[in-house]
C-alpha cells in the first residue's frame, strides 16, 4: 500500500516530474518550480497558470502528442509525455 508521501513521475519536456496522487498536471508543474511552460502565439510570451480552475486558457500543454490540454485541469498520471506548447500546439 502506497504511502501518503508517495510519488510518482511524468515526462515534462524530457525531464521527470514527481506528483502525488490526486494532483493536477499544473500543480505538479508548479511544485517543481516551473511557473511556465506555453508561449503565446504573438510575440512568445510565457505563460503558466493564471486563473487554476480551468477559465482561462493560459496553461496549456501538450498531452501525450495533443495539444491545448488545460493543465490545471488534466489529472496527473504516471508515464504521461507533456511537453511546453507553442502558439496554438498545432504545427503547419
Amino acid at each position: 500500500m502506497r504511502g501518503a508521501d508517495d510519488t510518482t513521475t511524468f515526462q515534462f519536456d524530457g525531464e521527470p516530474i514527481a506528483f502525488r496522487a490526486g494532483q493536477s498536471v499544473g500543480a505538479a508543474l508548479i511544485a517543481a518550480g516551473r511557473l511556465s511552460w506555453r508561449t503565446t502565439r504573438v510575440g512568445e510570451r510565457p505563460r503558466g497558470i493564471f486563473c487554476g480552475i480551468g477559465v482561462c486558457f493560459d496553461c496549456l500543454v501538450v498531452v501525450d502528442g495533443r495539444p491545448n490540454q488545460r493543465a490545471c485541469l488534466t489529472p496527473a498520471l504516471a508515464g504521461m509525455t507533456i511537453s511546453t506548447q507553442s502558439g496554438t500546439g498545432w504545427t503547419p
